[in-house]
């Protein structure tokens, strides 16, 4: 049988107990892995283990996929109209909704982010985006086209079948909910991968998925490692679409997988290195309190943060002066302090794979302006960390660091800023601050980045697309286009009068 997580909590965040199964989750049951092997999950504020849960293999992935294609088959696909789709994934936001403060306590005991942040931006975001797709699931719909007038034409929406879904660890719940809202939605079945990092809170919602009333298999979640169960959903031929957000190197391999194996349908969400640009007429007060949340916020492991700060040279020393003040004044500490902004990363190899980076941009002669340093000596804590004096062949500047890492970048005008930003391999997002509208929409719309942000950043809505140019990624996460990722258009052609 497998295990049961029980904690108390008793923070001034948040007060209660919880107690939950930690098996994996295939047909609507929690079991053991077929190896009955278990996965440590460990606190990033001090290192020590929080719980075990079952790992998954292969032989797993094998399972549910056949549960997934049983229940496709039977009782969900075409089998179910999208009004009950609606009226189940409305039920498990609700649901949601009911345990908000339980899945943000969850998320800053597994990932280290802060109780308020995940609260008030993970947990809330996942709710309305399990919403959004709630009322599109009636709504996927084709066309009738003109042909000739003796037949009838027209075209139909089909859910893919079995998809295969692999998160990441540096928002568990909600990138759970981006994946699972659309496919459900669509009447796809899923196996679905969570971090080894943070399984807790995509555990605990399959819970709520049983309370909701999904028929068991519909949704199949499985705790493991990438070498092993998300190598497995890649190449598995009785799963025909796989969605990814990761790594570009890990993307890259999906992609690789899908050409050796079906041919899956693939989306990737990757990587990025986001410039954030600010301009001489840009209102300073605002344009720092921005840019250290487009670089601090969840610590830095966003793959939208704001990491390359431009800044042109008529307010460069005002800029920085104000932008090292703010940085210091960051709380870094418990993530169930009310006033914490940054938490710990979330693993011993996350916090040295960022203080390698800080120790990369020292060595090439980069300055330190603040931070570059871990804080304590328990726990995997960062002080946030800015850069300047840096060249554009420096590791700080071309590689995402996924840390409280941030680069200051003099620059003269338009073309310069333009260059530089879009000198990247990545090209997810980016950010303008400037009181002129024509600058600012000219300049958004020369940056290659699939988002542009005007006087803001890191701004996510459900209904509004996000996803990358260049090497960040393929494919639209949220919004509409989120629904074609999961769907198959069939064109039908009826004869009317049956001639030749």
């Amino acid at each position: 049988m497998p295990n049961v997580f029980t904690y108390q909590f008793n923070t001034p965040s948040f007060k209660g107990n919880l107690s939950f199964d930690t098996g994996i989750f295939i047909n609507g049951q929690f079991v053991d892995g077929s190896d009955a092997t278990t996965i440590d999950v460990i606190n990033p504020t001090n290192g020590k283990l929080v719980t075990s849960v079952s790992e998954a293999t292969p032989k797993d992935v094998d399972a549910a996929v056949k549960a997934a294609q049983n229940a496709f088959d039977t009782v969900w696909g075409l089998n179910t109209p999208g009004s009950r789709r609606s009226i189940l994934l409305n039920k498990l936001a609700n649901l949601m909704e009911a345990h908000a403060d339980e899945f943000a306590a969850i998320e800053a005991l597994d990932n280290g982010k802060t109780f308020t942040w995940a609260k008030n931006a993970d947990v809330a975001g996942s709710i309305d985006c399990i919403r959004y797709y709630a009322g599109w699931a009636d709504k996927v719909v084709g066309q009738v086209q003109e042909s000739v007038p003796a037949k009838l034409t027209y075209s139909r929406h089909e859910p893919i079948g079995v998809v295969g879904q692999i998160i990441p660890w540096n928002f568990p719940l909600l990138m759970m909910c981006w994946k699972i809202g659309p496919a459900l939605a669509t009447g796809n079945t899923i196996v679905l991968k969570p971090s080894e990092f943070t399984p807790l809170t995509a555990i605990r919602m399959c819970q709520l998925i049983n309370e909701a009333g999904f028929p068991p298999g519909v949704v199949n979640v499985l705790t493991g490692y990438g070498n092993t169960v998300g190598n497995a959903i890649s190449h598995h031929m009785g799963i025909d679409k796989v969605a990814f957000t990761g790594s570009t190197l890990v993307g890259r391999k999906i992609l690789e997988a899908s050409g050796k194996s079906n041919l899956k349908n693939v989306t990737l969400e990757l990587g990025g290195k986001s410039p954030n640009i600010i301009f001489d007429d840009a209102d300073v007060e605002q344009a720092v309190n921005w840019a250290a949340f487009g670089i601090f916020w969840n610590h830095g492991q966003t793959c939208c943060a704001g990491s390359r700060i431009f800044v042109q040279e008529g307010i460069y020393d005002e800029f920085l002066k104000r932008f090292t003040e703010k940085t210091r004044s960051l709380k870094v500490g418990d993530p169930f302090e009310p006033e914490t902004f940054q938490g710990p990363q979330v693993s011993e190899i996350q916090f040295n794979r960022i203080m390698s980076y800080i120790q990369s941009g020292k060595e090439a002669g980069a300055k330190v302006e603040v931070g570059g340093e871990r804080l304590g000596t328990e726990g995997y804590f960062i002080k946030p960390t800015i850069f300047t004096n840096t060249s554009p062949s420096m590791k700080i500047v071309q590689e995402e660091i996924f840390g409280p890492v941030g680069v200051v970048i003099k620059f003269k005008d338009e073309d310069d800023v333009i260059r530089q930003a879009n000198d990247t391999v990545y090209g997810l997002a980016a950010a303008v601050f400037t009181q002129n509208i024509n600058r600012a929409i000219k300049t958004a719309h020369r940056l290659k980045a699939g988002t542009a942000w005007v006087n803001c950043v890191n701004q996510l809505h459900s209904n509004v697309p996000f996803g990358g140019f260049k090497q960040s990624g393929i494919g639209r996460e949220l919004g509409e286009y989120a629904l074609h990722n999961y769907t198959n258009v069939k064109a039908v052609h009826i004869n009317l009068d049956m001639k030749m």
